[in-house]
């Protein structure tokens, strides 16, 4: 039988870190080449598929999965497309994942779809507080030039709300809400025996075991973290900034291309991963 409480081995949470890492990751090539839409001074974007991450955070282990992620995202969606940020993108490194986290945590019953709904909301929606936080600040005390409207700094509150409204109301209801809705408690108790686990219960996995004195000390501290590298950033201190150009100078073959290969990959590295996992049941039988 599967293991009685939901305690996690270091492969099991390397698993789980691959596998938030992959499916998130290659999420991020989809959305761009998604278009935008431009409704006057409103542009209208998916920013991701935000759904991919708080189910696994709900369905797994909230950190590894959370991070795993983020991480999908740098590697995926920026360093493979060659649009990697540099220190800056640590920012929405920590600030997702920490959103992430706490998303997962709140869901203590995945068959529960108001738990589903409430978690996946709050915990994008605290991702987007956190980081339009950080860019009125970074406004506020004049490091990041606004030229919406010349000499009025106030205007960033005015124009960074309708964007968080836009981007919780667009990618916070319909990538991340009605999705997570319609999934977690379709797969839950069908996807964790594939990791050689027993699904999440109240029960079998405890939030103190997440949120501890220290968890929250280290959120917070990375917290102020990203917002001081958002500043270094916005100074011109852009460590390991890496933006060859390629996709101007050849194209949208060369998403589809990169997309191509990661699915290969992706592909390869789950049938890995459930093969592992069907051998970790079979043990502990």
């Amino acid at each position: 039988m599967l293991k009685e409480q939901a305690t996690f081995t270091q492969s099991q949470k390397m698993m789980i870190f691959i596998l938030s890492m992959s499916l998130y990751g290659l999420s991020n090539m989809f959305t761009e080449l998604i278009p935008s839409v431009q409704l006057g001074p409103i542009e209208l974007q998916i920013d991701c598929f935000a759904f991919i991450p708080l189910a696994l955070c709900t369905l797994f282990h909230p950190f590894y999965a959370a991070i795993g992620a983020a991480t999908g995202e740098i590697i995926f969606g920026e360093l493979m497309l060659g649009q990697f940020g540099g220190i800056g993108e640590i920012e929405k490194f920590i600030l997702f994942s920490v959103g992430m986290i706490v998303g997962g945590l709140l869901v203590r019953n995945p068959k529960s779809k108001a738990q589903v709904a409430v978690g996946a909301i709050l915990g994008y929606g605290l991702f987007l507080v956190l980081s339009t936080i950080v860019d009125i600040l970074k406004v506020v005390i004049g490091v990041e030039e606004f030229e919406a409207v010349s000499g009025l700094a106030e205007s960033i509150f005015i124009v960074e709300g309708v964007e968080f409204l836009t981007d919780l109301l667009l990618t916070g209801t319909l990538f991340t809400v009605l999705p997570a809705l319609y999934l977690v408690p379709r797969l839950y108790g069908k996807v964790e025996p594939l990791l050689g686990l027993k699904p999440r219960t109240a029960t079998n996995f405890r939030v103190s075991d997440v949120i501890t004195p220290k968890f929250l000390i280290v959120s917070t501290l990375l917290s102020l973290l990203a917002f001081g590298i958002a500043l270094l950033s916005e100074m011109d201190f852009n460590i390991g900034s890496w933006e060859p150009e390629f996709v101007d100078t050849y194209g949208i073959g060369v998403i589809w291309g990169v997309i191509c290969v990661a699915v290969i990959c992706v592909c390869i590295t789950l049938w890995l991963m459930m093969k592992k996992g069907r051998e970790d049941s079979h043990d502990l039988s």
